[in-house]
């Protein structure tokens, strides 16, 4: 007797076609846009210590509170999901002596990662991040420039509609007048926050300026700026960054609020929203983070290091995208089909052939009937049709057929192609094609 279906994970999808495509299509450009920028690839494993990111990401965090998924290990090691790229990649960067032997890196990496929290559009238990890392490097313009790489990318993947908001934290100079202000005018507006505000009071009160309920942010519309008690230092950094964007041809905003969602960060942090009318990604809109963390390598035990980096949430981007990378993910350009075993070895010849000059080809050489393989081939997105049949064996042809109202080479919608040099002709077509 069937137990039933099993399904998958609340929160945690199927990436099929057309959509995973679109994911494809995002990571080659990231790949690409990136080495321009002189980045090279780390992976690091889904599964690490609790320690790590408690100790990273912060204990007062949401995301260490409420939302890892956490297990204890057989040997009672406390593992959990990654829930965030940067802690891993600081992790590996010191256990792997980066800190002692060749302090500046530039890292990028792509992968899931995991939180519960509770599903809802752009938000999900199991997500997929993009991340960018610059270690051992302090001048502002690092930070300028990691920014216009994130920006460039956008640019690239050919999104519209976003918009660059800026702030500086401080440092632990500075940071404490801040805090103390903060304290001051957040003890005033006690009664009107939330309860999770209340606590965050007490253990980190930077929390309750990244609170997202509207009454907490309404009551805490004039709250102290960090940009108001910057050191000269910070100040200076501050100032440097935006002089480089401007250099870059940057556009950003002033964004007083802005904390992000993990304890690391000290100075430069910044946030790409979506600002299009209609470019809905979730309740908040925001498709990449990041920030500067010059504490986190020596809080995790390794050297003092300077470093900054940013997170880009893949499934926000590939709402953006919608259908304009969907062409990526229909790669078939020719289906071959044969007439069953007595043609099998043509087809299959002319069909090493088309993938030998790259052609995206995919080959039905079963007994069932051309119907049937046709269907296939217009369900296959593919542009032309390949037949080699008994007669077309008989005459050493193949017959190729355009599967759209746009004529092949000769204005026909059908010709038949002699097999001797038949791969080297639909390229020829395909060229053709394409200038239409």
């Amino acid at each position: 007797m069937s137990e039933g279906l099993v399904r998958s994970i609340r929160g945690m999808s199927d990436l099929l076609p057309p959509e995973s495509g679109v994911f494809a299509f995002i990571e080659s450009e990231m790949r690409r846009v990136f080495a321009l920028y002189g980045f090279r690839e780390i992976r690091t494993p889904i599964l690490e210590e609790t320690t790590l990111f408690a100790r990273a990401v912060g204990e007062e965090t949401d995301i260490v509170g409420k939302e890892m998924y956490t297990f204890t290990d057989r040997d009672g090691t406390s593992l959990t999901l990654r829930p965030e790229g940067t802690a891993s990649a600081v992790r590996a960067y010191i256990e792997h002596g980066m800190d002692r032997n060749d302090p500046v890196a530039r890292w990028f990496y792509t992968g899931p990662m995991f939180r519960h929290e509770r599903p809802q559009k752009g938000r999900f238990r199991q997500f997929h991040q993009i991340g960018a890392e610059v270690f051992g490097l302090q001048d502002p313009h690092i930070d300028a420039e990691l920014i216009h790489m994130l920006a460039s990318f956008i640019r690239e993947l050919g999104v519209e509609g976003v918009s660059l908001r800026l702030n500086s934290l401080g440092c632990d100079k500075c940071r404490p007048a801040f805090r103390e202000a903060l304290n001051i005018f957040l003890k005033r507006v006690e009664d009107s926050l939330c309860d999770d505000c209340r606590k965050r009071m007490t253990l980190n009160p930077l929390r309750v300026l990244d609170c997202k309920k509207e009454k907490c942010i309404s009551v805490t519309m004039d709250a102290p700026s960090a940009t108001d008690h910057l050191c000269d230092e910070c100040s200076s950094h501050f100032k440097g960054v935006t002089h480089v964007l401007s250099a870059f041809g940057v556009d950003w905003e002033a964004d007083k609020r802005m904390v992000r969602g993990l304890d690391y960060y000290s100075r430069t942090t910044f946030e790409l929203l979506a600002t299009a009318p209609g470019a809905e990604v979730g309740s908040q809109n925001a498709i990449a983070g990041g920030g500067r963390y010059d504490n986190l390598v020596e809080m995790l035990g390794g050297r003092p290091t300077p470093a900054v980096g940013f997170a880009i949430g893949m499934e926000r981007l590939a709402m953006l995208l919608g259908g304009k990378a969907g062409l990526n993910d229909r790669p078939v350009k020719i289906f071959v089909m044969s007439a069953g075993s007595g043609t099998l070895s043509l087809a299959a010849n002319l069909v090493s052939g088309l993938r030998k000059l790259n052609i995206a080809t995919e080959f039905d050489g079963s007994e069932r009937g051309f119907k049937a393989k046709f269907k296939r081939a217009d369900k296959s997105g593919a542009g032309f049709a390949v037949v080699i049949g008994e007669n077309e064996m008989e005459k050493s042809v193949c017959v190729v057929k355009s599967m759209s109202e746009i004529p092949l080479a000769d204005g026909k919608k059908q010709i038949e192609v002699p097999l001797s040099g038949a791969a080297e002709v639909i390229l020829k077509m395909l060229s053709e094609r394409g200038n239409q």
